[in-house]
């Protein structure tokens, strides 16, 4: 059975964050992921949570200065220290709020050092991050993304991300497959999927172009979904998209998939 998670940094803005807890509950998803956590207290997050009845299934590092251009610190060397004081903060609330899972945004392609340098440094980042996460039974992901979207990321396919686990070498680092940015990227996407299947620890949705909600565009989720739904694959669905119109009318497509 698939399990649908609304992302709430995407998903009913027409409403303050924390009261998308309860629309996301209302409009039937049982789950609820967002991006970063850490404007709000930990105790107000666990009662909102709590109180709407929904699971808390993920949640990034923080990533730097995201309104000035940041997406990540962990392929940056010289930030490490910010990168561990990161991971420390997403356990803390990771522990508290009760979700395994936790995404790291690897960041752009920092200028003025060598590709071995950024290289380590983001392999020792994340060897790092999956232990301390590992402590706690939390999941360390890491995500390829389109660099339409995202020029320079440094990130930007399947293939990148199962080398770089390989370098890392943990059992506790899997790859958050963005269904979305991957299309953009690669295509493929059944295939890569199946192959690849061990490696995905979370799925995340939306169409292209636009990347709006499943069935608004070229991807043909009808037949996806089957595949993930047959596959062995027992995690969440993140639904990360930006909705044409409200999230509220687009949510037909969900009612076909409960």
């Amino acid at each position: 059975m698939l399990r649908f998670s609304a992302n709430l940094s995407m998903l009913f803005q027409e409403y303050d964050f924390l009261d998308r807890f309860d629309r996301a509950a209302a409009s039937g998803f049982r789950g609820v992921e967002f991006m970063f956590p850490y404007d709000y207290e930990i105790d107000v997050l666990k009662q909102t949570i709590s109180a709407s009845g929904v699971e808390h299934t993920l949640h990034n590092l923080p990533a730097g200065d995201w309104a000035d251009g940041e997406r990540g610190v962990a392929c940056i060397p010289g930030r490490e220290q910010e990168f561990r004081q990161g991971v420390s903060e997403a356990l803390r609330y990771a522990k508290a709020l009760g979700n395994h899972k936790i995404n790291c945004l690897v960041g752009k392609t920092p200028s003025g050092f060598s590709a071995h340098q950024i290289h380590s440094t983001l392999v020792e980042n994340l060897r790092y991050a999956a232990c301390e996460l590992a402590k706690e039974n939390i999941l360390l992901l890491i995500e390829p993304i389109n660099t339409f979207d995202m020029p320079g990321f440094h990130l930007c396919g399947t293939r990148q991300a199962l080398s770089l686990i390989e370098d890392v070498g943990s059992e506790n680092l899997k790859i958050q497959y963005d269904i979305y940015h991957m299309q953009r990227m690669e295509g493929e996407l059944t295939q890569t999927m199946q192959t690849y299947a061990s490696s995905i620890g979370h799925l995340q949705v939306a169409d292209n172009p636009k990347r709006g909600e499943p069935g608004s565009g070229e991807i043909n989720y009808d037949f996806l979904f089957r595949i993930i739904a047959q596959s062995d694959y027992d995690g969440w669905v993140g639904c990360e998209y930006k909705p044409l119109a409200t999230t509220d009318a687009g949510l037909q497509w969900l009612n076909r998939y409960r």
